[in-house]
């Protein structure tokens, strides 16, 4: 019996996920990643709740461990920089706090030997039958498949491609950021410090890295339309939004140009009526983004990976039924999450800027 074909679009993490899972109930499947290798952003991901069942079951979750952060706690400033209160570590690190780059190494690593990745590449159309579906690329020949998922992230082109752009869809927090490393000048030690107030924010952490500062500049914005501009329209709104300030303020400034590892991007939500369509189904982000100040976006990829999965094998491979078993038990989730992201982003932050994927939880 031939097996089943997929295609899975981003090797972050649910993309990754889906693929050990569905490599083990025997499909095969393909990851194509439009980075030209691992991703090495993000900086660190935290773990909540089920998400140690789906790390325990891919037998990743000692070595997780591992590379835990540890982190100690973050330290609250006002904008002269004086201490006005403290976070416990939970605040920001959950359950357990690991660096990105680790998680996405660890998956790759044991997906690797018998999933087939495409980095450098894209899906560029989507042309489904009948009996299967045609993906397109921007790089490579033309495939058939008889799935596709999108695991592609808030930007997701696979939910593009196969949605379109359904009104409301992409919904802004009014928050956006840049993120980027530099020298630990500050000195700190698994620790951080939280400067915010009601339209902008400053979070400075070092994790395990002792000579390197995480760095994350975040400010009120309209939308999420500086998340596709070229990088130094983006400095150059987060210089606008930080002029005249003291502090730390210009130093850090000076080091998000020179940074080689920096990260822009928006504090969005994602909502569909319906998470699949026809052969194509979202995961993670891509279908059903959180937000970061959720603190579930992570987990949620994790959990939503494996459920789907899940539903596909108890449906006997009916892609149907198992889509539509996959969004009845995980909306109620997801939608708590949901809430969460979006009250956090006005409870803690005072309905202003909230750390911007220093934790991409």
């Amino acid at each position: 019996m031939t097996a089943t074909k997929v295609l899975i679009s981003g090797a972050s993490v649910a993309g990754p996920a889906l693929a050990y899972f569905l490599r083990r109930d025997g499909y095969e499947v393909t990851v194509v990643e439009r980075a030209p290798d691992l991703r090495d952003s993000g900086y660190a991901v935290d773990f909540r709740g089920a998400a140690f069942e789906v790390l325990d079951e891919m037998g990743i979750l000692s070595e997780l461990r591992e590379h835990d952060t540890r982190m100690s706690g973050t330290l609250l400033v006002d904008e002269e920089g004086t201490e006005i209160g403290r976070l416990p570590a939970e605040a920001f690190a959950g359950e357990l706090e690991v660096p990105k780059r680790e998680l996405t190494r660890i998956l790759h690593r044991v997906t690797a030997g018998d999933v087939t990745y495409v980095f450098d590449d894209s899906i560029s159309a989507l042309t489904e039958r009948e009996s299967g579906i045609t993906a397109e690329f921007e790089r490579g020949a033309t495939r058939e498949f008889d799935l596709v998922f999108g695991a592609d992230g808030v930007h997701s082109k696979v939910r593009r491609l196969a949605f379109g752009s359904p009104p409301g869809a992409l919904r802004h927090l009014g928050l956006s950021g840049a993120g980027f490393s530099t020298v630990n000048h500050l000195g700190l030690r698994r620790s951080g410090i939280l400067q915010h107030g009601a339209d902008r924010a400053i979070f400075l952490l070092s994790t395990g890295d002792a000579d390197r500062l995480t760095v994350s500049l975040s400010f009120s914005t309209a939308s999420p339309a500086l998340d596709r501009r070229p990088r130094h329209e983006q400095e150059q709104a987060v210089r606008a939004a930080f002029a005249g300030r003291g502090w730390e303020v210009p130093r850090l400034l000076e080091a998000m140009s020179e940074a080689d590892d920096f990260y822009f991007s928006s504090t969005c939500q994602v909502h569909l009526d319906h998470w699949s369509a026809g052969r194509v189904a979202l995961v993670g982000d891509a279908g059903y983004c959180a937000a970061p100040t959720s603190g579930m976006g992570t987990s949620q990829a994790l959990i939503g990976a494996r459920t789907l999965a899940r539903a596909l094998a108890s449906a006997g491979g009916d892609h149907t039924t198992a889509f539509a078993a996959y969004e009845e038990e995980l909306r109620p989730y997801v939608a708590e999450n949901q809430a969460t992201g979006r009250e956090t982003a006005v409870t803690m932050f005072g309905g202003g800027a909230a750390p911007a994927d220093a934790h991409t939880s």
